[in-house]
């Protein structure tokens, strides 16, 4: 199977299935010396284990994380960092009624088609679960980047019709919350939307927003590595994403060119912007400015009315699915968005080190 690994020099490798044994990254490319240890992970897979609140899998797992290679005497060696966490609340037989059914809204059909296989417990690699690899990686480069200044924070802008509303935003509420919304009444009412979806056996999704700070200009590439063409496709493979957008997103359709550009000023001896409709990216690079993302998530698509659909066989059947899922993936998404955009942007930042000559001497030079 291709396709499981991201990133140039800072690069992730994921593996493992839902039922399976367990899930786990290689992360290669780590510099060597970066203070490292089971802890820095855990706090973020605490973030996504699920069993956290009513609007969760009930699905019991603690999600611990070990690592098996690329750390000695709690530093990075350089070398490979090998990272897994074992699943031990597996229930297969829930999938048994539907191993020949395609259940709507998810990969089986397309998995079959393309492998002429496919994994029905779950969904194999096609499952959420797989984002434990992604967190785990995330959570090195998010480590890495804290020690530049450049800090990521994501949070439920908004589930099914309830957004947050920007004057009440509060960093300290996302996580007193079960949805990670950084507004309490948003919550609430979210909180209340959710609990009529379920007693609907319906599920709803939502908007997790991202920001980045203090990452310096001119990250990102001017042609294809654009930073947010790199940015839209590491979000864009987190499974359940539908829809990506930088700064004011598809707003700029409507916008007219003296509303939508951001004009530059002087600020204490360097270049600002006064306005940020750009999202902190211009022409593929980061302008020194916050950046801001959105991805539109969809609803869970295991839900428990009954649901049309056909068998391996050709044959049109009718399906309930069993098992224990989440009426909403918005809130255990938040920390999977955040470590893939801080995986993408430290793979950037090693990258940029060799862009300008003058860098590359500095650096190397004899004193």
């Amino acid at each position: 199977m291709a396709g499981s690994g991201f990133g140039t020099i800072f690069r992730i490798t994921s593996w493992g299935e839902t039922h399976g044994k367990g899930v786990g990254v290689v992360v290669d490319g780590c510099p060597a010396g970066l203070e490292l240890g089971p802890e820095d992970i855990q706090v973020y897979l605490d973030r996504r284990k699920p069993g956290q609140s009513r609007f969760t899998t009930k699905r019991k797992e603690t999600d611990t994380v070990e690592i098996l290679s690329g750390v000695f005497e709690g530093k990075t060696t350089g070398s490979p960092i090998s990272l897994v966490v074992f699943n031990k609340d597996q229930r297969s037989r829930d999938y048994s009624a539907i191993m020949d059914k395609y259940r709507p809204g998810h990969a089986d059909y397309t998995f079959d088609q393309k492998y002429g296989f496919r994994d029905y417990r779950g969904g194999g690699r096609s499952s959420g679960r797989e984002t434990i690899a992604r967190v785990a990686a995330g959570a090195i480069a998010a480590k890495a980047l804290s020690q530049m200044g450049i800090e990521l924070f994501a949070y439920t802008r908004s589930i099914g019709p309830w957004e947050i509303d920007p004057s009440r935003f509060d960093p300290a509420e996302r996580d007193k919350n079960a949805l990670y919304m950084p507004d309490s009444q948003a919550a609430e009412k979210a909180a209340d939307f959710l609990e009529e979806r379920m007693k609907q056996l319906d599920s709803s999704g939502g908007v997790v927003e991202c920001r980045i700070s203090g990452l310096p200009a001119g990250i990102g590439e001017p042609v294809f590595d654009k930073l947010s063409a790199c940015l839209g496709k590491a979000i864009l493979s987190i499974g359940a994403v539908k829809g990506f957008e930088i700064g004011d997103g598809f707003a700029v359709a409507r916008a007219a060119g003296s509303e939508n550009n951001d004009p530059f000023s002087m600020k204490e001896g360097r270049v600002v912007k006064k306005t940020n409709h750009a999202g902190g990216i211009l022409g593929g690079m980061s302008d020194g400015s916050d950046i801001l993302f959105r991805a539109a998530f969809k609803p869970t698509p295991s839900i428990g009315r009954k649901q049309a659909s056909v068998t391996r066989q050709g044959q049109e059947t009718e399906m309930e699915i069993k098992g224990r899922h989440d009426p909403v993936i918005v809130p255990r998404a938040v920390v999977v968005v955040e470590t893939m955009a801080a995986v993408t942007v430290f793979d950037l930042l090693l990258q940029n080190m060799t862009s300008r000559m003058d860098r590359v001497v500095d650096f190397y030079k004899k004193s």
